[in-house]
C-alpha cells in the first residue's frame, strides 16, 4: 500500500445523510413509520455534533435531510444553512424509490424539497434517494427529479450490494437524462485488480482500518472524473443509541458494527483532505445564487 498524501490534489465532497437510527432501511421490517414517533429522537444531537466536528476542521458539507426530520427539528434545517452547509433532500419518509410509484414519487420529492427550502429559506438543488434505490428499475426517477426542479442526484452506488447498487453502473459524474444538464453523482467506488469497491462511506468505512479508508479514498479521486464523494450517517457517531433488538442478525450486525470508533476515524478522515459541499464542486451555484451552468460531465 503507498504512503498517503497529506494532502490530495484531487476534490472530496462530504456529505451527511440525515436521517435516525430507526429509520434506517435495514430495519423497515420491523419498525413501522407509523410507530416513528415513538423512538427517542436523536438525529439532532448527533447532527450537531457532526456541524461541530466539521467547524473545528474548517469543512464543508451537503446535508441531504429527511423531510421527517425536518418537520421534528425545523431548527435543525436553519443552523445547517446559518452554519455554511448544503441543503439537500433525503425524501420525506425514507422510502426506496421502487416501492413507490411514479405518482408517489413524484408527490414526495416536491414535498420534501419544499418543505426545506420553506424552513431553510434557501434553494434545494440536490437528492439522495434513500438506500441509492435509484436504478434501471426506476426508470421515471431523473426525469421526475428534473421536473420538481432539482439540478442533481447523488444516489447511485456502483458497486455490487445485495440492498441497492449496479456494479456495471458508471463511477463517475454523467447526465442521465439525454440533452439535459440534470446530473447524477456517484459517491466514490475505487477498481483495483479488476474488482470494484467502495470507497464511499457506510459500513465499508466502519469496518475499513482508518490508513486504508483514507487511501482508498485518495486512490477513488485519482480515478474518478469529478470530486469523490464521502458520505455518513448522524447515527454511526452515536454508539449509545437504542437497540432495535428484533431485527435481523445481518442487519443488526451491520448497523452497529464499530460505532465506537467511528467519530475517531472520521476525525482523521477530515483532516486528511480538504472537504467541500457538492453542488459547488459540480459547477453549480451556491444556494445564495442563482444555478450556474453545470460543469461538462460525460452523457
Amino acid at each position: 500500500m503507498a504512503p498517503l498524501s497529506q494532502k490530495s490534489n484531487r476534490t472530496f465532497a462530504l456529505t451527511i445523510d440525515v436521517e435516525d437510527y430507526f429509520q434506517v432501511c435495514a430495519f423497515s421490517n420491523v419498525v413501522n413509520r407509523s410507530d416513528w414517533g415513538r423512538y427517542p429522537y436523536r438525529a439532532g444531537a448527533t447532527t450537531r455534533r457532526l456541524l461541530d466536528l466539521l467547524d473545528a476542521h474548517k469543512a464543508r458539507a451537503t446535508f441531504f435531510v429527511l423531510g421527517w426530520i425536518a418537520a421534528r427539528d425545523p431548527a435543525l434545517v436553519r443552523e445547517i444553512v446559518a452554519r455554511g452547509h448544503e441543503l439537500a433532500s433525503h425524501g420525506c419518509n425514507h422510502e426506496k424509490v421502487g416501492a413507490l410509484s411514479p405518482r408517489a414519487f413524484a408527490e414526495d420529492v416536491r414535498a420534501s424539497k419544499a418543505r426545506l427550502e420553506d424552513i431553510g429559506g434557501v434553494p434545494v438543488f440536490g437528492y439522495r434517494a434513500p438506500s441509492f434505490s435509484i436504478s434501471d428499475a426506476t426508470p421515471f426517477a431523473y426525469e421526475t427529479l428534473r421536473a420538481a426542479g432539482y439540478a442533481y442526484s447523488s444516489s447511485a452506488h456502483p458497486i455490487a450490494h445485495d440492498h441497492y447498487g449496479d456494479p456495471n453502473g458508471l463511477r463517475s459524474i454523467h447526465h442521465p437524462i439525454p440533452r439535459d444538464p440534470f446530473i447524477e453523482a456517484p459517491v466514490a467506488t475505487v477498481s483495483l485488480f479488476g474488482r470494484r469497491m467502495s470507497a464511499a462511506g457506510g459500513g465499508w468505512f466502519r469496518a475499513t482500518p482508518s490508513a486504508a479508508a483514507r487511501w482508498l479514498l485518495e486512490r477513488a479521486a485519482n480515478q474518478l472524473s469529478g470530486p469523490a464523494i464521502f458520505y455518513l450517517h448522524p447515527w454511526e457517531i452515536d454508539p449509545t443509541q437504542p437497540r432495535i433488538g428484533n431485527a435481523p442478525l445481518k442487519s443488526r450486525m451491520r448497523h452497529y458494527l464499530n460505532l465506537k470508533t467511528t467519530e475517531t476515524k472520521f476525525q482523521k478522515l477530515l483532516a486528511a483532505f480538504e472537504w467541500r459541499a457538492l453542488a459547488p464542486l459540480l459547477g453549480l451555484a451556491d444556494q445564495n445564487a442563482p444555478i450556474n451552468k453545470p460543469m461538462k460531465v460525460a452523457s
